[in-house]
């Protein structure tokens, strides 16, 4: 990696670019649903998760990693994330972030984008593959 992808902008929010290009694989993997939630997911915590390059790459591997296995073992969106799609995330994130600030605007597009993906799981009978 070149000294200016190491230090760039970019690297400083989503960490090495190899790291990020192999996490973005993984989730379109996933079943649409699941896919749906990491995504927003994902939104929600670049936007208001304060989080140096390598704790985000680390938070994103581990969102995947716990979908994944949501997938495989058919587990329903609303099962990983419960009732509560804020809660879920902020939990999530105090393992990766600083602290932070976060609109309830975005905490209302978090929770009606994670109520759709559950909703797709419950269409097909929670079936996830």
């Amino acid at each position: 990696m070149s000294d200016a992808e190491e230090t760039g902008l970019l690297s400083k929010v989503i960490g090495p670019k190899k790291r990020w290009w192999a996490y973005k694989a993984r989730v379109k993997q996933l079943p649409e649903s699941h896919r749906a939630a990491v995504d927003a997911i994902e939104r929600y915590l670049m936007l208001f998760v304060p989080a140096d390059g390598d704790s985000a790459s680390a938070a994103f591997e581990d969102l995947a990693d716990l979908f994944e296995q949501a997938a495989v073992e058919g587990t329903s969106v609303r099962d990983v994330v419960g009732d509560d799609p804020v809660e879920f995330v902020s939990v999530f994130a105090q393992n990766y972030s600083r602290g932070g600030y976060i609109p309830d605007r975005e905490r209302e597009r978090l929770i009606k984008a994670l109520d759709r993906a559950a909703a797709e799981d419950e269409g097909r009978g929670g079936k996830t593959l």
